[in-house]
């Protein structure tokens, strides 16, 4: 019998695979989903400006990476002893002035050349609800614990979305018209919108990238995380404890959606040879002098030579094993 039902998720039109460059930008999903292509060995970057969860922003950013429009003075704001930027997360912020401008100014280099080597720009869409500062009449990436009385708060239109994910595609193939593209929208519930605010935040989102992009072809792939999150894991045992982000559970689910449907078969024993070494370097003895650990890290050493003769791009040495 059957219990629930399950996304259909179609293999992907271009699947990623050990050859392919990834940047993956977007809300905090973005970063569930790095991880896990940084514990598989996949050549990804993830979020070089921190999280951005509206489009509007990540549409800035990436124009202005392509660009190479330099952040200057202008862009940047002292507040509560630090150094902001509108434009990036508060991950970024710094108490030296000239130190934040010169690592801003590095990052937009850094990523215009993992924008023109890559193969893959995945995109996570996290919300519609934007603040706008009412000085500048901008919207903000964040608001970085200024006074709410300096923004207001909207939700974007279906229009205003689409406009920004074709700046998006269009200011990344000018670059590099060869890369494909795969969107997906943020399992994670914004409730400081609202509940009934957020379903109407990702039904923008959602809707916004079906009109925009045509995806039965090669270029464009979308995924259903929020829909396998809403719909096969509805329940709440699958949530963090703030019972608004996924748990680590859903996380692996919806990775394993993810790489079935979006990634090479061809790498998955590599995969699993990947998964193999990860969870034997951490691995802790009882006793790390004996003869049984010794022979073990020299087994392990093996297949990490071995592997790496395959992929020489893959380094798991953080630390020395012997």
């Amino acid at each position: 019998m059957q219990f629930r039902t399950q996304i259909p998720v179609p293999k992907s039109n271009s699947p990623i695979d050990y050859a392919s460059g990834i940047v993956s930008l977007g809300s905090c999903f973005a970063e569930n989903i790095g991880e896990k292509f940084e514990y598989f060995k996949f050549r990804a970057s993830v979020n070089p400006f921190g999280i951005i969860f509206n489009p509007v922003s990540l549409e800035k950013l990436i124009w202005r990476s392509v660009q190479k429009e330099y952040f200057t003075d202008k862009d940047i704001f002292f507040h509560n002893d630090l150094w902001h930027c509108f434009e990036v997360h508060s991950v970024l912020s710094s108490s030296d002035k000239e130190l934040f401008l010169k690592r801003l100014n590095q990052i937009i280099d850094k990523f215009y050349n993992q924008i023109i080597g890559s193969s893959h720009v995945c995109i996570t869409l996290g919300t519609s609800w934007v603040y706008r500062n009412v000085k500048s009449g901008e919207i903000v990436a964040n608001c970085h614990k200024v006074p709410q009385k300096q923004f207001t708060k909207e939700l974007l239109s279906i229009a205003q979305i689409e406009e920004s994910l074709q700046t998006i595609v269009a200011s990344v193939t000018s670059v590099n018209p060869n890369c494909n593209f795969l969107f997906t929208v943020s399992p994670v519930r914004h409730s400081k919108d609202g509940f009934v605010e957020n379903q109407r935040s990702k039904a923008h989102l959602i809707t916004a990238l079906h009109n925009t992009f045509d995806f039965q072809l090669p270029t464009f792939n979308y995924f259903p995380s929020y829909e396998i999150m809403m719909d096969e894991l509805r329940d709440y045992r699958f949530y963090a404890d703030d019972m608004l982000h996924p748990n680590q559970v859903a996380i692996d689910y919806i990775w394993e959606r993810f790489f079935q449907s979006m990634i090479s078969e061809a790498c998955y024993p590599v995969m699993q040879e990947v998964d193999s070494i990860q969870k034997a370097l951490q691995h802790r003895p009882f006793n790390p002098d004996s003869d049984s650990h010794q022979k073990f890290l020299k087994n392990l050493h093996q297949k990490i030579a071995t592997l790496q003769t395959q992929m020489p791009h893959i380094s798991f040495l953080k630390k020395k094993l012997f």
